[in-house]
């Protein structure tokens, strides 16, 4: 797909902010979605949840600001948004009742030096990584994120009350279907900025028909104030363990979401690169920690809006940073995201997680599609679904098995990595030019 903006290129700030909104809206409610998670299961006061949610949407702009622009050998460069991980939430839930949140916090701190360390290891492992692996990770990294979409499009989780009820469907696919006429048919601004405006109209239909909760606008604090060491840290060994097992299972995930991002921009992924953004995602984690919120990834989801937009631009996603930040400071902006009904960013999520599995089908098409490469490719795809659709698949393995193959992403990625080792016809692997910009 031709890109309308290139990575370093910075379109005028009026239509920089609009662009950056997109990635806003995407991003926000799985940022905020974690610590909630972790702090209701474990029962904290409201003031504390509302510290680990503030703190969250802070340092998620702080690392998303990092991640773009780059400081010396920390970050990639590339229009990535960085925010809570999803990859965290059972061994922080597991840590958390028996150490409480400074148990979280604490091990989480000392097991962020597993990526900080590992990054420096990254130009060895992205050799590991021919085309049929990329593109298979690619297309899993999709496949795996589908399922949300068409949760978020049916209103909330199977059995939940109203799930897949009309209404939701059609405000999903009303979204849906002006995503894509202005994708398709739009012309500059309109084409980039296709998710934004198809969020925006099903937000006010939503508000005409009387769909839309703004009792968290009206709850959200006016101002907040980052409150570091809050919960104070401790840290327990076999916490640590559990939380270094989940940064390794991160290295996978990050390392595959950069390799879509690097797809999309039309840029390279050299080991360095691979190196400064792991880099970035453990520091970003390791202040998550001082900060007072659970542990940092790169976001998917965003990949799939560069890919519909076209819009490449690393300084637009910097600008989404600045963006989380305001949020975090200023409650309020971030509750009235939070408003937007799931079937709204159902419909938008759809096409942009849809858009990543093209991607890896492209990437896959550049392979010769020999015995060999349909092998690797349909048994990873196989596994990692299975996971997926599956999970329970999983409840008879040891705690940090679970972990380790609680995701699609990484279990399909694992048998990728291992069937390319082991199968005859190894593919010769070229490490691009490591100095490349």
């Amino acid at each position: 797909m031709e890109l309308m903006y290139q990575v370093e290129d910075k379109p005028p700030l009026p239509i920089s902010v609009l662009l950056a909104a997109q990635h806003l809206l995407a991003a926000l409610g799985a940022i905020i979605a974690v610590p909630l998670v972790v702090g209701g299961v474990l029962g904290l006061p409201t003031q504390d949840m509302v510290i680990l949610v503030n703190a969250a949407m802070l340092v998620s702009g702080v690392v998303t600001i990092l991640q773009c622009k780059g400081a010396g050998p920390v970050g990639i460069r590339l229009p990535c948004v960085m925010g809570t991980s999803f990859t965290f939430v059972g061994v922080s839930i597991a840590i958390g009742f028996e150490h409480g949140v400074a148990g979280i916090l604490g091990s989480a701190l000392v097991a962020s030096l597993v990526m900080i360390v590992g990054s420096f290891f990254m130009p060895f492992i992205r050799k590991l990584f021919p085309p049929v692996v990329t593109g298979t990770v690619v297309t899993l990294i999709g496949l795996s994120l589908i399922p949300v979409a068409v949760d978020w499009l049916a209103g909330g989780q199977v059995g939940s009350e109203g799930y897949a009820k009309p209404a939701n469907l059609m405000i999903g696919l009303l979204v849906l279907a002006l995503v894509i006429a202005l994708s398709q048919w739009g012309r500059g601004i309109l084409a980039a900025a296709a998710v934004v405006i198809g969020i925006v109209v099903g937000f006010v239909v939503c508000i005409a028909f009387g769909l839309v909760d703004f009792s968290p606008v009206k709850e959200a604090s006016a101002v907040a104030l980052p409150s570091p060491l809050h919960f104070g840290l401790s840290f327990p060994i076999s916490g640590i363990i559990g939380m270094s097992v989940a940064y390794l299972v991160t290295i996978m995930e990050s390392t595959g979401d950069f390799m879509a991002l690097s797809d999309a921009t039309h840029r390279k992924l050299t080991g360095k690169k691979l190196s400064s953004g792991i880099l970035c995602d453990g520091l970003g984690s390791a202040l998550a920690s001082v900060f007072s919120t659970t542990p940092f990834s790169s976001f998917s989801q965003n990949v799939g809006i560069v890919a519909i937009s076209g819009v490449a631009s690393r300084h637009v996603v910097a600008i989404t940073g600045g963006m989380l930040i305001l949020a975090g400071l200023f409650p309020v902006l971030g509750a009235l995201v939070v408003a937007i009904p799931l079937p709204v960013l159902g419909g938008a999520g759809l096409v942009m997680f849809a858009m990543i599995i093209s991607a890896g089908i492209s990437m896959l098409s550049r392979i010769e599609f020999n015995r060999r490469n349909m092998l690797i490719i349909a048994v990873s795809i196989g596994s990692g679904m299975a996971v997926t659709v599956r999970p329970e698949l999983l409840s008879y393995l040891p705690e940090f098995a679970k972990v380790a193959l609680a995701s699609g992403i990484t279990t399909g990625s694992l048998v990728a990595l291992l069937l390319s080792g082991i199968l005859p016809g190894r593919e010769a692997v070229v490490l691009e030019d490591e100095t490349e910009a």
